[in-house]
């Protein structure tokens, strides 16, 4: 199935090539592990990308494809979903830039948020090199819901001799709205709180061809978008613990990274808490 995806990122990506600059491909690779739950056992996710810049225009596209191993029962079967993910920026001086997103829920075969769509808008302002704020909100229509949300994000760049380091603070507001007449809701969705709101701090250290990241939420939430509109959560899962570490190394062009991250969440259908989700991510990126 993936081979139809990449087969035309793969092509695109070469077109723009020809005139672009620091643009870039990825690929990336996830091993889940739950503990508590009562749905899933383990699974894995990969996923393909391209990031191209044109002129003052950046074109970002991912594809991402996943499955876990469910407990049977209750379920049936096992998980498997495929989903893209799109970003359209335009830079007008070196102050001030747009994003426009979409992303898309191609399929998930046990979860009524298959064919979920997602869209969503924003704008960066740099006040000067060392201090930039981004303001973005997203909606999202699934068929027995909605869920709208804002992404309020401040980064601020500094340097400790020969280390770079970016401290980032992000706070979501997530409304979940439930569509009253669909016979769905109650069973999928009906225990999530109608808002949330968290917080996040992160720091990225960039020293010589080393990267090293960390990062904590606060708060719970739930349907949240992720990653800058590149990631979904679109499962009754609602998280109260976020906790996140990474490295990485360039080699010339090549940037390696691996990161570990993990979640506590309760799955909201019944109510099961203290579900534990570890993630372990390897990610490479190569820049042209």
């Amino acid at each position: 199935m993936i081979i139809k995806y990449i087969l035309p990122l793969t092509l695109s990506t070469y077109l723009f090539a020809i005139e672009t600059i620091h643009s870039s491909i990825s690929a990336y690779a996830e091993s889940k592990n739950y503990t508590g739950s009562k749905q899933k056992e383990d699974g894995a996710v990969y996923g393909i990308g391209a990031d191209l810049h044109y002129g003052n225009a950046e074109y970002k596209l991912t594809y991402e494809e996943g499955g876990a191993n469910t407990v049977q029962p209750p379920m049936t079967k096992d998980l498997e979903n495929q989903k893209i993910f799109f970003r359209y920026g335009y830079k007008f001086d070196k102050r001030f830039k747009i994003n426009l997103n979409y992303a898309a829920v191609l399929k998930d075969n046990i979860a009524p948020t298959d064919g979920g769509i997602i869209g969503g808008g924003g704008f960066t302002y740099t006040f000067n090199k060392k201090l930039a704020f981004n303001l973005t909100g997203y909606f999202t229509d699934y068929d027995d819901f909605d869920v709208i949300q804002t992404d309020l994000r401040i980064d601020y760049k500094t340097k400790f001799d020969k280390v770079k380091v970016k401290f980032t603070s992000i706070t979501k507001h997530i409304n979940v709205e439930l569509d009253d007449e669909s016979a769905a809701s109650p069973n999928y969705a009906q225990n999530a709180r109608s808002k949330y709101t968290t917080t996040a701090i992160k720091a990225h250290a960039h020293y010589n061809t080393y990267h090293l990241g960390a990062a904590i939420y606060f708060g719970q939430r739930a349907f949240a978008i992720m990653q800058d509109g590149f990631k979904v959560q679109h499962h009754a899962m609602e998280f109260d613990r976020t906790y996140a570490i990474g490295g990485g190394k360039t080699f010339g062009p090549l940037v390696v990274r691996a990161q570990y991250i993990y979640q506590r969440a309760t799955e909201l259908p019944m109510s099961n808490e203290d579900v534990g989700v570890s993630t372990t991510r390897l990610i490479a990126n190569y820049k042209f």
